[in-house]
């Protein structure tokens, strides 16, 4: 694999009962570029290491003044010196295409697991953990598999070098071959208090990291509440404790290289005093003395890569440990696919609460709960967080659907979308059926204000559509961002389409006019929304009440008023003691239900017109 041929157009089944098994599975998957690396790194490290042998013949021919030797020992020079650099040139080329297609197919496993999990992923993974995973883990655990092949080249070539040497010159040779597993392995002992030190800073570096991406999702709550200082005074600790950790790794590290530079050192130091004495007691010669002496200068370049690659494996194999263990979640159900691709239509219905949406018609449901409402929704979408029956649509259970049909045929929206930087254009370049336009789109979520916003906000933007969004939409309002992704999931057009309070964040009067929107462009369409807003009940073809986690009463909005206290008390605010109250005079409160809440409804959104002010003179 070359990197001009990525993405993988498989990445592969990793093997994540371990880091270390994921990264030896990763090195497999890459034996051809491993290879490739290994014979290049051979001849650089080989032409390098065989400089010192070349120097020791020249010496030798100028003291028997032989011209060619010398001519022969200056052209065997040159060749090697070309094959370093030719050597050098590729082995870099190798070792960054070995680095880069790794990353490259961690970062398409995370992908493709963040795909089948879905809304899951955020429930059972903490967000900075699975940010840190696809950063700079990635970059780490590449690391370490390029990084294998030239490891291997330069221990080979260590002991290639040590064998010539015993043959060369018996007497030298045996120290150096003595002395070199010392120098190489001297930091062994150390290494595990390294790894251990390194682990604790990577573990409180994911902590800040998920500190901060929590921060800077709710600073805007945050300003409006006056807690960004807290906030930011915990964040500023955790930094601390990463720097101190980090500070402690450096130190073990910074003994490790000391180790390495001091021990080759002294073997230097003890092959010079007995070639010395050797050359006094004209044992060996001087060309001798000076080939033992260059190639154990020459051999402290490959011996640097014992070190890397241990200080390699010391930081990958936490951040290998943490991916195995993101790629290791499955869902909760099995949606493999034992179906045939499809396309399902008909009712939706949840055996697990007893839940019935009928096909083309709207379905309000109004659940106490925030969470279990949250979670249902997920549920009707096939993207359960805990085990159950299967939802059914048409009869179909959607587990047993392939994943892509099944979202393909229900499509969720949930409490807060994302909007991805990018152009409104782009916002709207999602599979859709082609039944609806995206002005109709547009136009049923009222959407003109945020388009004229969006326009304003663009200096060079004259159509809507080429206009330019920021991150998650932060210059927008939540309720402009809130339309802009029920804008996108009508124009999508699913046979089956969920909404989670979509209409939370927008005035009473936009609520309504989205309400009429809705029911027009979904006209033959199974819709469910999650709602306990009375304007979008009172145009639901169906409200249904689910009571911990049970469908408990099915009806239209008013009867349900009139007849069901539990629904009421969800819809109107009451209290339990309100509601006991007034149980006898229901018939006449609920008459005036829905004026009510609209009324409490205009005051919350004061409110929110206050705090937003707040916010943004904060």
């Amino acid at each position: 694999m070359q990197i001009q041929d990525l993405p993988y157009p498989d990445p592969g089944v990793p093997d994540v009962r371990s880091g270390s098994r994921f990264l030896w599975w990763l090195g497999r998957n890459q034996l051809g570029g491993q290879l490739r690396s290994l014979a290049w790194g051979l001849l650089h490290f080989m032409a390098v290491s065989a400089q010192p042998f070349c120097v020791g013949f020249a010496i030798e021919a100028v003291i028997d003044r032989s011209g060619a030797r010398l001519a022969l020992a200056g052209g065997l020079m040159a060749l090697f010196g070309a094959a370093t650099a030719l050597g050098d040139t590729f082995l870099h080329r190798a070792a960054v295409t070995n680095w880069i297609t790794a990353a490259a197919r961690v970062q398409q496993l995370l992908a493709r697991k963040a795909s089948q999990l879905g809304s899951a992923l955020s429930r059972r993974v903490a967000a900075g953990e699975v940010v840190a995973v696809s950063t700079g883990d990635v970059e780490k655990i590449g690391w370490f598999v390029e990084g294998v092949s030239r490891f291997s080249a330069a221990a080979l070539t260590v002991v290639f070098v040590c064998v010539g040497l015993v043959v060369y010159q018996p007497a030298l040779g045996v120290v150096v071959a003595v002395g070199l597993p010392v120098v190489a392995f001297a930091a062994l002992p150390l290494l595990p208090h390294a790894t251990r030190r390194a682990d604790l800073q990577r573990e409180k570096a994911g902590r800040a990291t998920e500190l901060a991406s929590d921060t800077v999702a709710g600073l805007r709550v945050l300003r409006g509440i006056g807690g960004e200082d807290l906030f930011l005074d915990r964040y500023r600790r955790a930094s601390q404790e990463v720097r101190h950790a980090a500070v402690r790794s450096a130190r073990m590290w910074s003994l490790i290289s000391a180790i390495q530079v001091l021990l080759p050192g002294l073997l230097l130091i003890a092959v010079v005093f007995y070639g010395v004495h050797l050359a006094r007691a004209g044992r060996i010669s001087v060309g001798e003395l000076v080939t033992v002496y260059s190639s154990v200068m020459v051999l402290a370049y490959p011996l640097r890569h014992f070190e890397e690659i241990a200080m390699a494996y010391s930081f990958s194999r936490p951040s290998a440990k943490r991916a195995a263990r993101v790629l290791s979640l499955e869902r909760v159900t099995d949606a493999g696919g034992s179906r045939a691709a499809e396309l399902p239509s008909g009712d939706l219905y949840d055996p697990a609460t007893g839940l019935l949406a009928p096909a083309a018609r709207l379905t309000a449901v109004v659940c106490g709960d925030p969470d279990a409402a949250g979670r249902l929704a997920e549920r009707l979408g096939g993207h359960p967080s805990e085990d159950g029956p299967s939802v059914l649509l048409g009869g179909v259970p959607l587990d047993e659907l392939p994943l892509d049909s099944a979202r393909t045929a229900v499509l969720v929206q949930d409490k807060d979308p994302v909007l991805l930087s990018g152009s409104l254009r782009d916002l709207l370049d999602v599979p859709a059926s082609g039944e609806v336009g995206a002005a109709a789109a547009l136009a049923a979520a009222q959407c003109g204000d945020v388009l004229d916003a969006l326009v304003q906000g663009s200096l060079d933007a004259d159509d809507p559509m080429d206009a330019h969004i920021t991150e998650r939409g932060r210059s927008l309002s939540g309720g402009q961002r809130q339309r802009l992704a029920l804008a996108r999931s009508l124009f999508t057009d699913p046979e089956v389409l969920v909404l989670d309070e979509p209409t939370s964040a927008v005035d009473s009067h936009t609520e309504a006019r989205i309400a009429e929107g809705l029911r027009e462009i979904r006209t033959g369409r199974t819709t469910v929304m999650f709602t306990s807003s009375p304007l979008l009940l009172d145009r639901a073809d169906r409200v249904v009440l689910v009571h911990e986690g049970l469908a408990v009463a099915a009806g239209a909005h008013r009867e349900l008023l009139h007849t069901e206290p539990r629904y009421r008390a969800v819809v109107t605010r009451e209290t339990e003691e309100e509601t006991a109250g007034i149980t006898d005079t229901a018939p006449t409160v609920a008459t005036d239900a829905t004026a009510l809440s609209g009324v409490l409804k205009e005051l919350h959104e004061l409110h929110d017109d206050e705090r937003q002010e707040i916010e943004e003179s904060a």
